[in-house]
């Protein structure tokens, strides 16, 4: 299905440890028949595939998505529309104007998804003022839906054209934003490591500062000393993978047998998760998790920037899917044939100085506005407790002010000291 393939490449990102969810029901293409020499390709025993299993796009309303492509999938004219729609006509919402045409009995369970989904999030919208401590305030929950674009607010009962073509974009436009997170993030991390490093030098005294710096210098070089790395997605990289890989000769590179052997679950296409895995041996001559030198984060971001990369040279229709003709064409390429060498990450900062002088000045400003809530919050305690004191203090005179009082009711009820005992004579 190309709606669900084309999120679905990224939502694979997003739990790189599922597996495929709804995908490849409505398209059903095959996996192109070629001829291959068993004697030479290991390839594994023929096994019975079972149904692809569900994946959490990571998306709030990923089950919400799912159902209701789950049903959409079930209507014969939708199907045939989504078949003849290119990825782009889906973003444009073209494609939502045909569940005007989906079956009455399809319709009416959408119409309860959303309802479904609407008191799902008024549900968190109350939660969510209760903890805040409003409970007792008046809840304008049409304004508050007015947060969540992925479906019409308002109107809460029945499922339209505007919904589905809410839901599409909303999707679409929040997994393709993840690769720029996780860019800025890698970016953010990298930064944090540095300004960690100089903060430790400063703790230092000039001995210990020079044996530091030539330490953090000996294992960048000892970083950069690899084999060379292939341009991802060049013969030269796909030949290595061929060879040490499959254990073929590299004489005999195929492309299209080549495809058949990595597109593992055989739908005539490579997503991003299985790019990715090409590129292992690759990130093998850079990174090794035993190296002191060598820092896992920064071989899953140079993972993400060959995948990237080799998106950009092959997707041609932008549907972040690699198709069997897709990867054809490129191979005939002359970047695929002669490619430019790769520049790793040691070669190009994630940062620039500016940028890294922008992040200390704000974690300067983080720490001083944490300081000044933290003093903020002495005083606060140190009045507490004064306040306390008084408190104390009062109810201290209080009570000795109401044992005073129960002394003095005390002495007045009995009787004076020279009546005592003497007797009345009548």
């Amino acid at each position: 299905m190309k709606l669900l393939r084309s999120l679905l490449a990224v939502a694979r990102m997003l739990v790189p440890s599922c597996l495929l969810f709804l995908v490849s029901v409505l398209v059903g293409f095959e996996a192109v028949p070629i001829s291959v020499d068993k004697t030479k390709v290991k390839l594994a025993e023929e096994q019975v595939k079972e149904p692809p299993q569900s994946v959490d796009t990571g998306l709030h309303y990923d089950r919400y998505l799912r159902e209701v492509i789950d049903f959409l999938e079930k209507d014969q004219h939708f199907r045939e529309k989504l078949h003849n729609t290119d990825m782009e006509d889906i973003k444009q919402g073209k494609l939502a104007k045909e569940l005007d045409f989906v079956s009455h009995h399809v319709r009416t369970k959408l119409d309860e998804l959303k309802r479904q989904e609407v008191s799902r999030l008024r549900a968190l919208i109350k939660a969510k003022q209760d903890i805040e401590g409003g409970k007792d305030m008046m809840m304008d929950h049409q304004a508050l839906l007015k947060q969540f674009e992925y479906l019409n607010h308002n109107n809460p009962h029945t499922f339209e054209v505007e919904d589905l073509d809410r839901l599409i974009k909303s999707a679409t436009n929040d997994l393709e934003n993840y690769d720029k997170e996780r860019h800025e993030e890698f970016k953010r991390y990298e930064m944090m490591k540095e300004h960690e490093r100089r903060e430790h030098l400063k703790t230092l005294d000039e001995d210990g500062r020079k044996k530091e710096e030539e330490h953090h210098e000996e294992l960048k070089k000892k970083h950069a000393d690899h084999p060379k790395v292939n341009h991802p997605g060049s013969q030269d990289q796909l030949k290595e993978v061929w060879e040490e890989a499959d254990g073929l000769d590299p004489e005999d590179f195929d492309p299209k047998t080549f495809f058949s052997l990595h597109d593992t679950n055989g739908d005539g296409y490579f997503d991003e998760q299985e790019l990715e895995s090409l590129f292992t041996k690759e990130l093998e001559k850079v990174y090794d998790p035993a190296n002191e030198e060598d820092d896992m984060v920064e071989m899953e971001e140079e993972r993400l920037r060959m995948r990237e990369h080799v998106m950009n040279e092959v997707d041609t229709n932008k549907d972040r899917l690699v198709s069997l003709d897709e990867f054809l064409i490129a191979t005939k390429k002359k970047e695929f044939l002669e490619p430019e060498s790769w520049e790793t990450l040691e070669q190009n900062q994630a940062y620039t100085e500016e940028e890294m002088r922008e992040f200390e000045e704000h974690l300067a400003r983080e720490e001083k506005d944490l300081n000044q809530k933290t003093l903020d919050l002495q005083k606060q305690k140190e009045e507490l407790e004064r306040q306390q004191e008084q408190l104390n203090a009062q109810k201290l005179e209080l009570q000795q002010a109401v044992e005073h009082m129960a002394r003095l009711k005390t002495q007045n009820a009995e009787p004076p000291a020279e009546h005592k005992g003497e007797q009345i004579y009548l």
